[in-house]
């Protein structure tokens, strides 16, 4: 049982505390390909670029950049006033190091492809790179949103096992400060960060792997912000205390949930197989049942939202007896009247894996159980806990199916997840997808400027996987974040809420400025005072 922490007050520290479901892996920018590894690294770390809160593409570690032959040439110039959080000033050689280490094979980033097309980098001075393309590459700038790495403090270091990955040193708002594996990462406000320092003194975030547990801890006024579940936002937050002192907010996410499957097993390289279970689950009665109205069903791997979204992929419904005409075709039939199909002699069963403590997948997948099994399929779910899930099973490709989601960047390149060159280890198309035609596309995508060039392509994706379903595309949930009221500056965009957090407040007379002290017992009950 992990321990137990008291909030108590403190004269001249505010903490900010935050939960996640799941413990952080690597907390190094070019390694960081899970949520929680992601939220941590873009508090400590800076890109050269980043999106506003308009989803405009404006500077960060970039005082200036230039875009010149035709797109070709990237020239960035580096702010002046930028240290790493050792007092290190930060310098041109820094960004070639990170370029270096992104394309370096013995490096296990899945993010190496965004940077395949560069001929040439160059270090013009302490503060000026330059970077030119062999082709043009329209998600080149956006790729320059990565977070820069310290050359003093990695040169000659093993990226992939680096003592570096537990003990982060950025250029970011926020400091490292620990982390106790399982119950929690805490950060430190960098005092000398080059836009201000942020207003909130202390960010902890805490590994609470369980829902209901979370929610608790919510009810109590123990945590600041978290995403809520449909179930808790629609019907567990009308009390008294939690409309006093919390504020909810909705907007669409940017992503898509799905079930994947492991396309070298024999049964789901079949198309027909993959057809007819897209047929089978009823994806709209996930969307009411589940997320109770607080989403839409998915058609593909482009939310409505974007602009590569084609509005003529159609939801099919769900069609159980034409599922089982498509089974058929594919060889599966129920021989022995027991309601399992068979083929060659084998029954038709498979394990669904899914992520500890998300309850919206629990029953998700309950619901899949159930409509595969209509049809004749026998789904065994099974629960784990996030970083093995990702590291034993993902990772080493020990799966037949899982449920997730995928949070997608804003330009609709999907090369790292559909491309059949991505499938190493750590890399993104872990089920294995291999199409020609889509491989075309997602390079000619990446290769012209023009959007309505690119709309045209991407379209073309967006129906090729509709047909071919290497995923079952599920829903978009929206996004449901519930924040404490007293913080001010909370201003809600089409990137979110949290894209200014440097700038959230908390006026003095609404302070309550805590410590989290480890509890002497491990039973001692958690209290604010």
């Amino acid at each position: 049982m992990p321990h137990r922490f008291s909030l108590q007050w403190e004269g001249e520290r505010l903490f900010f505390v935050a939960p996640t479901l799941g413990d952080a892996s690597r907390l190094l920018p070019i390694l960081a390909s899970d949520s929680s590894s992601g939220e941590i690294v873009g508090l400590v770390f800076n890109g050269l670029l980043k999106y506003n809160e308009r989803l405009e593409i404006v500077g960060d570690l970039a005082q200036n950049w230039q875009v010149t032959d035709s797109g070709l040439t990237l020239t960035f110039s580096l702010r002046p006033d930028v240290r790493w959080h050792d007092g290190k000033p930060l310098n041109a050689q820094d960004v070639r190091f990170t370029y270096e280490r992104l394309i370096d094979p013995a490096v296990a980033t899945p993010f190496s492809s965004a940077y395949e097309l560069v001929d040439s980098f160059e270090v013009l001075d302490e503060r000026t790179v330059r970077v030119r393309y062999r082709e043009p590459f329209a998600p080149a700038l956006e790729s320059w949103m990565m977070g820069i790495i310290p050359q003093h403090l990695l040169a000659g270091e093993d990226l992939n096992t680096t003592g570096f990955l537990r003990h982060p040193i950025g250029t970011g708002p926020y400091r490292f400060k620990r982390w106790k594996s399982g119950e929690l990462i805490e950060l430190t406000a960098n005092e000398d960060y080059f836009e201000h320092a942020p207003y909130i003194s202390r960010y902890l975030y805490r590994i609470i792997p369980d829902q209901a547990t979370l929610f608790l801890e919510l009810l109590t006024g123990n945590i600041d912000l978290a995403g809520l579940s449909p179930l808790q936002y629609d019907r567990q937050t009308d009390s008294l205390y939690l409309r006093q002192h919390y504020r909810k907010f909705r907007y669409p996410s940017f992503g898509f949930a799905y079930v994947g499957y492991n396309l070298q097993d024999p049964r789901f390289s079949d198309i027909l197989v993959r057809r007819a279970f897209e047929l089978a689950i009823d994806k709209q009665a996930i969307v009411d049942g589940v997320l109770y109205g607080l989403g839409k069903v998915a058609t593909g791997p482009y939310p409505q939202e974007s602009w590569a979204y084609d509005p003529q992929v159609q939801i099919k419904g769900r069609n159980p007896q034409q599922a089982q005409q498509l089974l058929a075709e594919a060889g599966w039939a129920d021989r022995d009247g027991d309601g399992i199909v068979e083929k060659d002699g084998k029954p038709f069963q498979f394990t669904l894996l899914t992520n500890q403590g998300n309850e919206v997948r629990r029953q998700a997948a309950e619901l899949i159980q159930r409509h595969l099994k209509e049809i004749g399929v026998d789904v065994k779910i099974r629960i784990l806990e996030w970083s093995s899930f990702v590291h034993e099973f993902i990772d080493k490709r020990r799966f037949e199916a899982v449920l997730l989601a995928w949070s997608l960047s804003r330009d609709p390149d999907l090369y790292d997840i559909f491309h059949s060159s991505k499938t190493k280890t750590g890399e993104y198309n872990f089920v294995s997808y291999n199409n020609p035609e889509v491989d075309r596309l997602l390079v000619e995508g990446r290769k012209t400027f023009d959007q309505e060039t690119r709309r045209a392509i991407y379209h073309r994706i967006h129906r090729i996987l509709a047909e071919e379903q290497p995923y079952t595309f599920l829903y978009v949930a929206d996004a449901l974040p519930i924040l404490h009221g007293r913080f001010e500056g909370v201003v809600p965009a089409p990137i979110g809420i949290a894209y200014n957090l440097i700038d959230w407040h908390v006026p003095p007379a609404k302070h309550r400025y805590r410590s989290i002290q480890k509890s002497e017992s491990r039973n001692q009950k958690s209290e604010i005072r």
